[in-house]
């Protein structure tokens, strides 16, 4: 099954998806994060990233993925934020 979930910034709707069997894991190792994921997980979290890029979405638009809200237990949280300020 996937799972669609929509978020509305500044009046504008954005949809992201997960794929069927995603899963997803983020570790911190101290010096580097680690992000690891099956093939679904890993066109799930490229769907996000295009998804905060589409045209019209807003500087600051995030995404906030935790542990049982999209990342398998024991991850670290992982925020996915749109910022063009340069």
């Amino acid at each position: 099954m996937t799972t669609h979930v929509s978020a509305v910034t500044d009046g504008t709707t954005r949809v992201f998806t997960w794929q069927e069997g995603a899963r997803i894991e983020v570790r911190d190792l101290g010096s580097e994060i680690v992000i690891e994921a099956n093939a679904a997980g890993l066109k799930t979290l490229a769907g996000h990233l295009l998804t905060l890029a589409q045209d019209g979405t807003p500087d600051g638009a995030h995404l906030h993925l935790e542990e049982n809200n999209g990342l398998e237990e024991g991850s670290v949280g992982l925020v996915l934020e749109r910022c063009d300020d340069e």
